[in-house]
């Protein structure tokens, strides 16, 4: 299988499911604290739990924009 295929694949996988595998990646690159890792993964599943129930307030990018501007003047 060719990176662009893995990548095609990849990409077609739920929020969760991305996590978990970015998760991995990283880990392969990194020796982390694996303790850290654990909390870090399950405030992840968390959130996206919360956002995939509408329990999570969210903003549009244009907001977000918006707002960083006026905190910057």
């Amino acid at each position: 299988m060719t990176t662009k295929e893995i990548e095609k694949s990849a990409l077609k996988l739920k929020p969760l499911e991305k996590i978990k595998l970015v998760d991995k990646l990283l880990i392969s690159l990194d020796k982390p604290n694996p303790d850290i890792e654990r909390l870090w993964l399950k405030e992840a599943e968390s959130r996206v739990d919360a956002y995939e129930k509408g329990e999570l307030k969210t903003s549009s990018y244009e907001t977000v924009k918006k707002n960083t501007k006026r905190r910057k003047k």
